[in-house]
């Protein structure tokens, strides 16, 4: 009989909980805080956060365990430039051991020093199949230099892949959800229309979509002015 490692055996049972923890959050926010924690408690990193963007915006911070991240977050999403807009871009993991000594973003790197940030591992969360696009990038985060070994690489590209496919579910429900309820108040505003003015469903829909094309309004959003004022815009 094959013995386990316990350190390994410890690992895999971590990971199964996250994969379980991550399937049951219920949103893109509980998702990426469920990520952030993890790292935590699973790497040799002080501070770690997450950075999402949608196709062609900027970055957004979706999730920090520390102010200090934010802050090294900001500075490189103010200047589009760093670690992190290096793995969004190349689609690659960058690590920088000694924020001291490293000289590729060097006015960046004295900022992050500064704030006693000594090691940053930037790790890309990818989503998708065949043709996947990077949508965010875990960083992780010590005040010590060369705080990452590559075992930490290694469990922070795992990380990652549970992550991508977390957000991909979770950016999906809730797209279908927000789906759902524009359904339900283009519905609930068409019906405001026919009974006011005694025209058909058809006519009532037509209107809508009339004032959004003529407002340059989201249909949504015109039938949530008409159901909260009764008005339209």
């Amino acid at each position: 009989m094959t013995m386990i490692d316990p350190t390994t055996e410890r690992a895999a049972s971590a990971f199964a909980r996250l994969a379980i923890e991550l399937h049951d959050a219920p949103s893109v926010e509980e998702t990426v805080d469920a990520v952030v924690q993890f790292a935590l408690q699973a790497l040799n990193c002080t501070y770690a956060g997450v950075a999402l963007c949608a196709r062609g915006a900027r970055p957004e911070i979706a999730a920090v365990t520390d102010p200090v991240v934010a802050d090294v977050y900001e500075l490189q999403i103010s200047d589009q430039t760093g670690p992190l807009v290096t793995a969004l871009q190349e689609r690659t993991s960058v690590l920088i051991r000694d924020t001291d000594t490293d000289d590729r973003w060097p006015v960046w790197a004295a900022k992050v020093a500064a704030l006693g940030v000594r090691s940053v591992l930037d790790v890309p969360l990818a989503t998708g199949n065949g043709r996947s696009r990077t949508v965010g990038v875990l960083g992780l985060y010590s005040p010590d230099p060369d705080a990452f070994a590559p075992d930490d690489e290694a469990v922070a590209h795992i990380l990652a892949r549970h992550a991508s496919v977390a957000l991909a579910s979770a950016r999906h429900e809730q797209t279908m959800a927000q789906a759902v309820d524009a359904r339900k108040l283009v519905g609930q505003a068409m019906g405001i229309l026919m009974e006011r003015f005694d025209i058909d469903a058809d006519r009532a829909f037509a209107v809508l979509k009339r004032y959004s094309q003529d407002n340059n309004t989201k249909l949504r959003d015109v039938a949530q002015q008409l159901i909260d004022t009764r008005k339209l815009p």
